[in-house]
C-alpha cells in the first residue's frame, strides 16, 4: 500500500513538553500496526535529504530512512506517510503524536537528549557546520569573515555555534537571524548577507538549488559536530531498540555486504553467524524486537543497505556529490559501526 500524503504542521513551537502520556513501552509500534502506515516527520525540501518532485514524489537520505523504518516494521518501504516539519515545529510535532518518529537534520546534543522527553536512535549522518560565500569574494577561510553580514536561521543549534565562533575568533560580524533554512538562503541570495552557515549537508543541498552553484563555494572551516540521528518520545522502551536496531542493521548490511539484490540470497546461503542472525535465520532477534524475524531482509530488499541510501542520494555520483568522510564504514576510516549481532 502506498500512502504518501502531505500533512503540514503549524503552531508549534518549543521543545520543553511532556510526553508522558503518549509514550509507553510498546505503544508506538502497536499505533504504528494499527494504522497500517509509519508517519515520518522530515524536511519540507532539501535536495539530498527530503525533497519532493513535481508529481510529489519524494526522494532523499532521510526518506529512504523513513522507507527503511516501514519496510523493517510493516513490510513494505511504501507504508510511510512523510510529513513536513519545520525547524520549530519539528519536536512538539512529535511530542503531541503528529509523526512517530523525527528523521530530518536534528542534531543530538546534551539539552535535547535530557530532560525534554526525547531519544535519539543513533547517528545516521555525522554532520557539522560551515560557511558558503560568493566565490567572487575570494575569501578562504571562516577567519576572514571579520566585518562581514551572516544570515543563519534562528532558534537553532547553528545559531548558537555561531556566536560561540565569533566570540572564540573575536569577530566583528553583523548577525542576521531568520525563521527558516530558505528564508536565509533567499536572504544570502538577496544580498542582505555575504556569508550563510549552516550544517554542511545542509548547504550542499541549498547551494545546488541556486541558479549558478558554481558561483558559490563552501568554506573548509568545520565549526561544530553535528550527529544527526532518529528521534523519538522517550518513555517508549520497545520503540527506542526498534528504532536504534534498525538503524544499525542498515549499517552492519553494509559491512557484511549485504545488499539490496542479495540480501535474500545471504539469508539462505550464508554461514557467517553474525549475518545469519542479523538477518533472521538464527535466534530469532526479529521476535525479541516485536517485529518480524526477517524484518532485516525485507528492510534490505525494499532500500538497500546504509551505503546504497547513502550513494544514490548524497554520495559521488548524485546530485550533490558528497564523499563518506565521517559516514564511512570504520573499516573505510570512517566512524561508522554497529554494536554486535549478538
Amino acid at each position: 500500500m502506498r500512502e504518501t500524503v502531505i500533512v503540514m504542521l503549524g503552531g508549534l513551537a518549543g521543545i520543553a513538553v511532556d510526553t508522558g502520556e503518549v509514550a509507553q513501552s510498546g505503544s508506538t509500534l502497536r499505533a504504528i500496526e494499527t494504522r497500517g502506515v509509519l508517519l515520518c516527520g522530515v524536511d519540507g525540501g532539501l535536495a539530498g535529504f527530503a525533497d519532493r518532485d513535481e508529481s510529489g514524489n519524494w526522494s532523499g537520505f532521510d526518506t529512504d530512512l523513513c522507507r527503511a523504518y516501514a519496510a523493517a516494521i510493516l513490510g513494505d518501504g511504501e507504508d510511510v506517510r512523510f510529513i513536513p516539519v519545520t525547524t520549530a515545529e519539528r519536536f512538539s510535532a512529535l511530542a503531541d503524536g503528529e509523526i512517530d518518529i523525527l528523521i530530518r537534520n536534528t542534531s543530538w546534543t546534551f539539552a535535547r537528549d535530557v530532560g525534554q522527553g526525547f531519544d535519539f536512535a543513533g547517528i545516521a549522518y555525522y554532520d557539522g557546520q560551515g560557511f558558503m560565500v560568493p566565490a567572487d569574494l575570494g575569501i578562504a577561510s571562516a577567519r576572514d569573515i571579520n566585518g562581514a553580514r551572516i544570515c543563519v536561521q534562528g532558534s537553532t543549534t547553528t545559531a548558537l555555534n555561531l556566536e560561540d565562533f565569533i566570540a572564540a575568533n573575536s569577530l566583528t560580524v553583523e548577525v542576521i537571524e531568520y525563521q527558516t533554512a530558505q528564508a536565509g538562503l533567499d536572504g544570502y541570495i538577496g544580498d542582505e548577507c555575504d556569508v550563510y552557515t549552516n550544517d554542511l549537508s545542509s548547504l550542499a543541498g541549498l547551494r545546488v538549488s541556486l541558479d549558478a552553484p558554481s558561483e558559490h563555494v563552501l568554506l573548509p572551516d568545520v565549526i561544530s559536530k553535528e550527529p544527526l540521528g532518529p528521534v523519538i518520545r522517550s518513555g517508549d522502551s520497545q520503540f527506542l531498540d526498534i528504532s536504534r536496531w534498525i538503524l544499525f542493521s542498515l549499517i552492519a548490511a553494509e559491512e557484511f555486504g549485504v545488499t539490496a539484490a542479495n540480501a535474500e540470497t545471504f539469508a539462505a546461503s550464508s554461514n557467517n553467524r553474525e549475518i545469519r542472525r542479523l538477518l533472521g535465520v538464527e535466534d530469532n532477534f526479529g521476535d525479541r524486537l516485536g517485529l518480524a524475524p526477517d524484518f532485516a531482509v525485507t528492510m534490505l530488499s525494499a532500500t538497500g543497505n546504509y551505503g546504497e541510501i547513502f550513494d544514490r542520494n548524497l554520495g559521488q555520483g548524485s546530485e550533490l556529490g558528497l564523499r563518506r568522510g565521517l559516514n564511512a564504514q570504520w573499516t573505510e576510516g570512517g566512524l561508522l559501526y554497529s554494536p554486535p549481532f549478538r
